[in-house]
């Protein structure tokens, strides 16, 4: 899910990202499937602070995705 959700067009990934509840749910699925995939140091803290923090850090990372279209902390 983290790689499909890396290869959608960026105005899709920020539009997931902007709406409040979707954001959130949207985050926490794709960073999932990036700790399933590859549970490195990076994937997991950024997990944890998305449950922690989610609203939050969810402004920030639809910055994050159009400079460098990924999430912050999750790499697939």
């Amino acid at each position: 899910m983290a790689k499909s959700f890396q290869k959608l067009p960026r105005l899709v990934q920020v539009i997931l990202l902007l709406i409040p509840g979707v954001n959130w749910i949207t985050e926490i699925i794709v960073r999932v499937s990036a700790v399933l995939e590859k549970a490195s140091g990076r994937n997991i803290l950024g997990l944890i602070i998305v449950i922690l923090f989610g609203f939050v850090f969810g402004w920030l990372d639809v910055i994050w995705v159009l400079l460098f279209k990924h999430l912050v902390l999750c790499k697939a």
